[in-house]
């Protein structure tokens, strides 16, 4: 791994380039389970110089403050409530804007590395409501003016809460809290601008931030309700996110994250992390203690840290969350979820050690557990439920279960997104070919993501139904494009979750760039439900729509090679128009 160019595999391109995508794969996969990505280190180092400015400019805005005095002089201040509700601010601001999941060329972004703020301003590009049957004046996938002065507005009312003094010397505080009249400006902007586009909600974090900014309104009530609160929501995202790794996906999470991870750079500590390397790059013993270990601390210890009350226990408890989260921070994972962890790190402080002695007892009111009710309830229905709530919600973190779909475009297709849709980025391959400088030199990369794709279970199963779309037409027609890396060209953001490149991104798409038939084939693969053993999919074609449709077994996806596009596939619906 070298400090400014990346360690990339070393194949004979000519005859790398014979071989089926499958054999192609087989390299990459090697090459990944022992350096990774291959990141150059300086890239590590300007995502560590992101996290220090994000951390900086949060220590600035607390101290404009009236009341908090001394830039060294952090515990006097940090458990001030105002003090929380202004980082919970800063950090959905930060988000929102672009600054922090999804950013970068850890996601795949290189011309620029940000969408979002350059997309959401800017009327004509892709919303996309969440319920636009249901819900009255949110119809319709182009962003107005209105849409982007909502989205402004929001940016603009962040700003001023986080330049604002404190009101209210409520007891728990000495500098008051912040005004309640900002913060439902904040909930009703963000729910609005939800409402016409559910991914700015998303990238705005609303399942963590928006909960935090609820909870942060019950301290214009009593500061010790909003503390209550901000606890249980914090609980509800821990204790959701162990419940989600209750799978067979996570050790996968697992050994691919560790083998990009720029900390545990030997690679025989790599290779470790996998059953027999080269030949079977399952998870080994490593990656499954870890997977079953985590899932643990994450599951068992902020249990500890609510009802223990500090004390020796607590104190425990929250060094051991610290710990937790810095692990995941230092590995850097793709996706670069990093100001998260680091916001996650000082709720353990500001709420658990700056106010340890804090719990239910003390309420005031029984609007923390119906806020706990809500947040836990949405948790509930997304494992359940996993095609109607985002992952995100959901709270299935990096779970490796979550909404998928591949895209397989032909160069017209490729062509036509490229022409008729406003977009601050090219497309994928386009900006792999700028960044590498040739097509041929893409390729390598471009299989690299294929591989990072194929570590996850839903890979194996992803390019196995590639095969079934394409069926009937000639492969080498086509180019494989993750729908991650569609979402971010034609809608300004992406993390993860396929609920944003489904068939609703798929019918704004037709409409604007009118598709033929055959032109663009889609596989969607739906998360695991956690009360089942099976993942159902779908089969599209952009211009005549659902082809093909049925369901595939989880434990043939666990026993399967990355490379290996052989899974069992049963087919429930078929349709002979293909």
């Amino acid at each position: 791994m070298g400090f400014l160019k990346q360690n990339t595999p070393q194949v004979d391109l000519e005859e790398w380039n014979k071989g089926t995508r499958a054999e192609k794969i087989i390299p990459m996969a090697r090459h990944w389970a022992e350096v990774g990505f291959g990141t150059p280190v300086a890239l590590h180092l300007f995502y560590v110089a992101k996290i220090a400015a994000y951390i900086l400019g949060a220590w600035l805005i607390v101290l404009t403050t009236t009341g908090i005095d001394g830039f060294t002089n952090v515990a006097q201040w940090y458990a001030e409530p105002i003090v929380f509700q202004k980082v919970v601010l800063y950090t959905m601001l930060f988000e929102v804007v672009g600054f922090g999941c999804g950013f970068g060329p850890l996601n795949n972004r290189f011309f620029p590395p940000m969408g979002s703020i350059l997309y959401w301003l800017r009327p004509g590009t892709i919303r996309l409501p969440p319920w636009p049957n249901r819900i009255p004046l949110t119809k319709g996938d182009r962003r107005t003016a209105f849409d982007a002065a909502v989205y402004g507005a929001l940016l603009v009312v962040l700003l001023v809460a986080l330049f604002s003094d404190g009101t209210g010397l409520a007891a728990g505080t000495e500098v008051g809290v912040l005004p309640a009249w900002q913060l439902w400006t904040v909930l009703g902007l963000l729910a609005l601008i939800g409402l016409r586009d559910k991914v700015i909600f998303l990238a705005a974090r609303g399942e963590v931030y928006g909960s935090l900014t609820v909870a942060c309104l019950l301290a214009s009530h009593s500061v010790v309700d909003m503390i209550v609160a901000a606890k249980l929501v914090c609980l509800v995202i821990w204790l959701g996110a162990a419940t989600s790794k209750l799978n067979k996906h996570f050790p996968f999470v697992i050994s691919t994250m560790m083998s990009n991870n720029p900390v545990f750079r030997p690679r025989w500590i790599k290779r470790r992390f996998f059953e027999h390397f080269p030949d079977d790059l399952r998870p080994g013993r490593a990656s499954r203690f870890l997977a079953h270990f985590s899932t643990a601390i994450e599951g068992l210890v902020p249990l500890v840290l609510f009802f223990s009350h500090g004390g020796w226990a607590g104190g425990i408890a929250a060094f051991v969350m610290l710990c937790f989260h810095f692990g995941i921070l230092s590995s850097i994972p793709m996706g670069v979820p990093l100001e998260w962890n680091v916001f996650m790190m000082f709720s353990v402080v500001a709420l658990f050690v700056g106010h340890p002695d804090i719990g239910l007892g003390d309420m005031t009111s029984p609007l923390p557990i119906l806020l706990f009710v809500v947040v836990a309830g949405t948790v509930v229905l997304g494992n359940l439920f996993p095609r109607k709530v985002s992952f995100l919600p959901g709270m299935r973190y990096y779970a490796g279960n979550w909404d998928t779909s591949l895209w397989c475009l032909t160069p017209s297709a490729d062509a036509k997104i490229a022409k008729n849709i406003v977009a601050i980025a090219s497309m994928p391959a386009a900006q792999l070919e700028k960044f590498y400088g040739s097509k041929e030199a893409a390729q390598i990369p471009m299989y690299m993501g294929y591989a990072f794709r194929a570590f996850n279970t839903h890979g194996r199963a992803l390019f196995t139904l590639a095969h079934r779309a394409m069926a009937g037409h000639n492969e080498d027609d086509y180019t494989l494009t993750d729908g991650e890396r569609i979402v971010s060209t034609a809608i300004g953001w992406n993390f993860g979750d396929g609920h944003m490149s489904n068939e609703q991104l798929v019918a704004a798409l037709q409409q604007r760039c009118g598709f033929e038939p055959g032109e663009v084939r889609i596989v969607m693969l739906d998360a695991q439900p956690i009360h089942r053993q099976t993942q159902q999919y779908r089969l599209v074609d952009a211009a005549t729509g659902e082809f093909e449709s049925g369901y595939v077994d989880v434990a043939d996806m666990v026993t399967r090679q990355p490379w290996d596009d052989t899974v069992p596939v049963h087919v429930l619906r078929s349709s002979t128009l293909r």
